[in-house]
């Protein structure tokens, strides 16, 4: 944290995707099984991804840079009623970080090759972490407003609203 209380991150690749458009995109990784997309990283962090091949899935952190400001009442894509921002997993945080589960396929020097991607191209990548099941799997026993939701996300597509 900087002094005067504000936090600055320096992305450490780029994300790419065929998604230019955030309308129509999938709106988490289930709904793109199979797509593929690609993250360059930085030069100066590649000697990061040592050992990442070993992984299947992979999470990505990363900025929503074309998010338009924050609004702390949603209507979120999966729902017809507005929500609080915190009960979503809409673009417009406080925080605009997006977070992505992806199939790792392949790590060539600082190119990775992914799929079930579900990001706008150009995404700006803030940070990888390995998936690992036995620390990020839960047996949960509620999931608020969604688990009364009608529509299915692996069929259910972005629109215009977040813009």
């Amino acid at each position: 944290m900087n002094s005067d209380g504000s936090i600055c991150y320096t992305p450490i690749g780029i994300i790419h995707s065929p998604y230019a458009e955030p309308s129509g995109m999938p709106i988490q990784p289930s709904g793109a099984l199979g797509v593929r997309g690609s993250i360059v990283v930085d030069p100066r962090f590649c000697d990061g991804l040592k050992d990442l091949d070993g992984y299947s899935h992979i999470v990505l952190l990363y900025h929503l840079h074309r998010s338009a400001g924050p609004l702390l009442r949603v209507t979120p894509f999966l729902d017809t009623e507005s929500r609080g921002v915190f009960s979503t997993r809409a673009p417009r945080r406080p925080n605009p970080i997006g977070l992505s589960v992806v199939r790792l396929v392949s790590v060539e020097g600082g190119e990775l090759t992914v799929e079930n991607i579900d990001i706008l191209d150009g995404t700006p990548l803030l940070d990888i972490k390995p998936y690992i099941p036995e620390m990020d799997v839960y047996q949960v026993e509620r999931t608020g407003w969604f688990g009364q939701s009608q529509k299915s996300i692996d069929s259910t597509r972005a629109d215009d609203r977040f813009d």
